[in-house]
């Protein structure tokens, strides 16, 4: 009797076989970019990376990233914790908040909205954090020299 129910996965998972390569290489594809970056997202659409720089430091590489991007700063406003910026790019509002968690850590959050308010566009949210990265790297390169 327990014959059966080991027959019955054997035999589903060789019928799947297929669709499961598919769908894992689906999954590696769109892992590839993200996880190399430390980037980090939730269901929501909203992209995390946490940097080790100063709160000052990744503001300055943000907003270099979004003129890299051609995206129009709206907004650059201090907060308790550290900053919230807003740029616009066509059809899309990009909302970054940076929270410094300490004197040389800083947490970056980003949410791209699409006009209609609804959806939202994590491919964008995480272009802005990893070319965000590639500032930050720059400047502390620059200041190695």
């Amino acid at each position: 009797m327990r014959k059966y129910p080991m027959i019955l996965i054997a035999v589903t998972a060789l019928s799947l076989q297929g669709c499961t390569g598919v769908g894992l290489t689906m999954l590696g594809v769109g892992a590839g970019t993200a996880t190399s970056a430390g980037v980090n997202h939730t269901l929501s659409g909203i992209a995390y990376k946490t940097f080790t720089a100063e709160l000052e430091d990744v503001r300055s590489a943000t907003k270099t990233a979004l003129s890299d991007m051609a995206m129009e700063l709206k907004t650059d406003e201090k907060t308790e914790t550290g900053y919230k910026i807003e740029a616009k790019a066509r059809e899309r509002t990009a909302e970054i908040e940076l929270e410094a968690l300490t004197r040389a850590t800083t947490r970056m959050r980003v949410t791209v909205i699409e006009s209609d308010g609804f959806f939202r566009d994590s491919a964008t949210s995480t272009e802005i954090i990893i070319q965000t990265a590639q500032s930050v790297d720059a400047q502390v390169a620059e200041r190695r020299k």
